[in-house]
């Protein structure tokens, strides 16, 4: 469970931070896929935006809390 919060608060705080300076300079409404307006609404691409981000940092979290451990524990979880 500890392992999950280190993971998650950081990245949702990365995600609510990371939504707001993309959707300051982007317009939701006019975001294209390729080459065709996205049928959704803003709220649906905020939303859509904002799980994007908060998994993406989650992973990178993830990948930082996995890097930092012992070589000795890793070393160990690999062989066994």
């Amino acid at each position: 469970m500890r392992c999950w919060i280190l993971v998650a608060w950081p990245a949702f705080v990365a995600a609510c931070l990371l939504e707001v300076l993309v959707f300051a300079m982007f317009d939701p409404g006019e975001v294209h896929w390729p080459g065709q307006l996205v049928q959704m609404t803003r709220q649906g691409v905020y939303t859509v935006a904002f799980f994007a981000f908060w998994l993406i940092t989650m992973v990178c979290s993830r990948l930082v809390l996995w890097l930092a451990q012992p070589a000795r524990k890793v070393n160990d979880t690999i062989v066994n």
